[in-house]
């Protein structure tokens, strides 16, 4: 007699990265798949067709978001886009895609909000009386140069409103199309407004093209460093997630390839695994790397105080524990090793004396 099972087949398509797609944990009603005993979920979850992205219009009500982290190097940040079309599964910006009714997994990657009115809305924000302006990192969320920008193009005009007000701005991506703008970038690193990071988590292709399936490869991330560093925009290196036996031993090739590059900064940061990641991240490394699982979750609990996370600031980034502490070590060395050390943190010391907003029209009865 068929017992049932509900055990949930992968849902792995092709050019996405996650391999499930779980409930919204704000809802009170699941579905939950069951099997008859026949096979029929087996076969009903078989050759997946791939999957669309769908772009939803988002009314946003304000453009800058706040932060009062006592880990994270800014407290204002830009987000054109909700989702994220790289499909990196390890995305700490998952789970906030369930605050709009969508799962962190397949939903984050193929059903994206945009921002169409962000730029008008920011600079109403900064043309407000008593604003005080400090670096605002763009894309700190969810990457500004994900594939859908090169058609929606609210980045490039969300640079032009920062660079028309001499506001300080911070990018992190994945991207190379972030030299699509380099153009504004150059403008604005004139005046020391700027600074660029690619984040790079593999040299290995293969590896990539699993990890983040959409992403620019790392190949041509690190060409997009040289072109930066060419152009004079200052340019640093993110070498994250550090996921434990999957690419932390490739650290310090990352580091030294985008110092000879034109990297002049660099950062790193060990796999975080909130919320629904980290079933996720699981689901993922039993599909793709079943031979080393076991090994990679056993040293990420190893950092966690044996748990998958630890959301603890100050130790969320980086980990305790002793793999935690050489990955610490092995990265101050190859800082020295490579020469990106000594030369400020992650975004520098940007200019904020030169903010100014544009001067406002006349009203008609200020003429008189």
């Amino acid at each position: 007699m068929p017992d049932g099972s509900s055990a949930m087949p992968s849902l792995a398509r092709k050019g996405r990265g996650a391999v499930t797609n779980p409930a919204v944990r704000y809802e009170s009603q699941r579905a939950e798949p069951w099997d008859d005993g026949w096979g029929t979920l087996a076969e009903a979850f078989a050759n997946l067709p791939p999957l669309p992205t769908e772009l939803i219009r988002e009314k946003a009500k304000s453009a800058l978001s706040w932060n009062d982290s006592p880990d994270i190097g800014f407290d204002r940040s830009l987000n054109p886009y909700r989702g994220c079309e790289h499909g990196c599964v390890y995305c700490y910006a998952r789970p906030a895609h369930a605050y709009v009714g969508m799962s962190p997994g397949l939903d984050f990657e193929t059903r994206l909000m945009f921002k169409p009115d962000l730029p008008e809305l920011l600079a109403k924000e900064l043309s407000k009386p008593g604003y005080v302006p400090k670096a605002v990192a763009l894309g700190a969320n969810t990457d500004p140069y994900q594939p859908v920008e090169r058609t929606l193009g609210i980045t490039r005009r969300t640079l032009e409103v920062l660079d028309r007000f001499g506001h300080p701005v911070t990018i992190v991506t994945k991207s190379a199309g972030v030299l699509r703008d380099l153009d504004i970038l150059q403008r604005l690193a004139a005046r020391n407004l700027v600074h660029v990071c690619l984040s790079v988590t593999t040299l290995d292709l293969k590896l990539a093209r699993i990890m983040e399936p959409r992403a620019a490869s790392p190949l041509k991330r690190i060409e997009a460093i040289g072109a930066l560093a060419r152009a004079g925009v200052p340019v640093g290196v993110l070498a994250a997630p550090m996921i434990p036996a999957l690419n932390d031993m490739e650290l310090e090739r990352i580091l030294e390839t985008a110092a000879r590059a034109g990297a002049t900064r660099a950062g790193y940061v060990l796999l975080r695994l909130p919320l629904e990641i980290a079933g996720m991240f699981e689901a993922w490394l039993r599909e793709h790397h079943p031979d080393r699982a076991a090994r990679v979750l056993a040293l990420v609990r190893e950092t966690r105080g044996g748990a998958l996370y630890d959301s603890r600031f100050g130790a969320r980034q980086t980990g305790h524990g002793p793999y935690a502490e050489l990955l610490a070590q092995r990265f101050r060395l190859a800082l020295r090793r490579f020469g990106l050390d000594g030369r400020g943190r992650m975004g520098g010391h940007l200019d904020t004396s030169l903010f100014r907003p544009p001067q406002a029209a006349p009203r008609q009865l200020e003429l008189l």
